[in-house]
């Protein structure tokens, strides 16, 4: 039995996850990923065939680190711009709560 097909599904759910930036089925999926590559290697040894697949699996993991890695680098872009404006914000916020006539309350 050729694994190459259910190695390369695996793939697919990395690179698509990692792509649309659905962070809970990348994490499901990393997380499951130890365990199908255990299921799957159990009893005989790679063919050439496999380990090419083997290899794209890894591109994709790679490629889904990276997606992670660049998403978390935008937020952190994002956290840091936020608190270096944090008093212009607070002011924001007080000078519309002093304004007559607001009604936020």
């Amino acid at each position: 039995m050729d694994r190459s097909r259910a190695i390369d599904r695996l793939a697919v759910v990395l690179t698509d996850a990692g792509a649309r930036a659905d962070w809970p089925l990348l994490g499901a999926a990393v997380r499951e990923l130890g365990p199908q590559l255990q299921a799957l290697g159990a009893g005989r040894p790679w063919s050439t065939d496999e380990r090419r697949a083997l290899a794209r699996l890894r591109a994709a993991h790679d490629g889904a680190a990276q997606a992670v890695a660049a998403a978390s680098a935008q937020l952190q872009a994002r956290m840091d711009d936020m608190l270096a404006n944090k008093e212009g914000w607070m002011a924001y916020a007080l000078a519309g709560e002093l304004e007559p006539g607001n009604t936020q309350s």
